[in-house]
This record gives C-alpha cells, sequence and structure tokens, in this order.
C-alpha cells in the first residue's frame, strides 16, 4: 500500500489538505497529515485540525508521495529546512512531490521547478525565469512534480495524485463515487 505524507503548516489552505486526504484514504492508501510544528494546526479560515504525526517524528523512507497545499501564510510557513530536505530527497528519488495554490512558489524556492513545466495560483510564480508556468492547466504533471491551480481544482489534484501513484482506475472509480462527472458534465 503506497504511503502518503500531506504537510501542515498555520495558515494551510483547509479545501486543498484535506480533498487530497479524503480522495486518498477512499482509495485505501495509508495518507498521514504532517505537521511542522504541533500536533494542532490551525487553517487559514481558522479551522483547527489534528495532525497524525510529526515531521520530526517521521521515517520518510516509509513514504511515496509529499503533499504541501497552498494557503497563506501556509505555503510560506512550508519553507522550512526540513521541508525542503525531504522534498529535494523525494525528488531525487523520482519520488511525487506536489504541490497546490501558493504551495508551488515553495517547490520553486527549493529549486525543484527550475525548467519544469508547472501552475499555481494566479501570479505566484507566473513570470519566475527558470519555470515554465501553464496557466490554462487544472494540474500539471512534469515527471514526479504535479502542481495544481487552487481550492476549486483540489479534488482534480488529488486525482491525478492517485493516478500517478498507479491507481487510475481507483481513481475513476472514486470520482463516479463522488458524483465528480456527474457535477463537471451538469455545469457545462
Amino acid at each position: 500500500m503506497k504511503k502518503i505524507l500531506v504537510f501542515l503548516a498555520d495558515g494551510f489552505e483547509e479545501i486543498e489538505a484535506l480533498s487530497v486526504v479524503d480522495v486518498l484514504r477512499r482509495a485505501g492508501l495509508k495518507c498521514d497529515l504532517c505537521s511542522i510544528k504541533d500536533e494542532y494546526v490551525r487553517g487559514t479560515h481558522d479551522i483547527i485540525v489534528k495532525s497524525d504525526c510529526r515531521i520530526d517524528d517521521v521515517n520518510q523512507d516509509d513514504y511515496d508521495a509529499i503533499v504541501l497545499p497552498g494557503g497563506l501564510p501556509g505555503a510560506d510557513n512550508l519553507l522550512d529546512k526540513r521541508v525542503k530536505e525531504m522534498a529535494l530527497k523525494f525528488n531525487n528519488e523520482g519520488k511525487i512531490v506536489a504541490a497546490i495554490c501558493a504551495a508551488p512558489q515553495t517547490l520553486e524556492a527549493f529549486g525543484l521547478l527550475d525548467d519544469k513545466k508547472c501552475t499555481s495560483y494566479p501570479g505566484f510564480i507566473k513570470g519566475r525565469d527558470k519555470v515554465n508556468y501553464l496557466e490554462d492547466q487544472i494540474v500539471v504533471v512534469d515527471k514526479n512534480i504535479i502542481t495544481s491551480r487552487g481550492p476549486a481544482t483540489a479534488l482534480e489534484f488529488a486525482f491525478k495524485i492517485l493516478e500517478e501513484l498507479g491507481y487510475t482506475e481507483k481513481a475513476k472509480t472514486i470520482k463516479e463515487e463522488m458524483l465528480v462527472n456527474f457535477y463537471v458534465d451538469h455545469i457545462k
């Protein structure tokens, strides 16, 4: 079973973090909410979430992917030496490193988006010299790096992570069960 670590820092965007956890757990994967500080973490909309673990207590070799939710100041608070070390290690090992909304700027600061196709919340990394920014995409995958736009794209981001972990059929099934396809067909 694949294991995923979703980082939480004060000011994280609740929809982006919890949607990913929800979808991955529906798929039967182990998905841990990992605080970079305290056991309880306050989101950007004052929702307090209890983490499953803290960054100093995890064995990063046990995980197959890491996810950085956006939100402010959450994405800025992820500019942490331990998060950087783990993101660089995962990238070097070809493991999935995923970021949404404002968090791709965190990956960019770590040097992980150099010469990569990526996206983010409007205005966060567009125009940076070293990235190939795609503003017309919901989710962008470049090798093992996955980026997405923002709260409204959180479910598609979660499904793409699931697919990139090798669970494409499971992603299709969960989309149907969650009525995602029904909803998308009706808003067109």
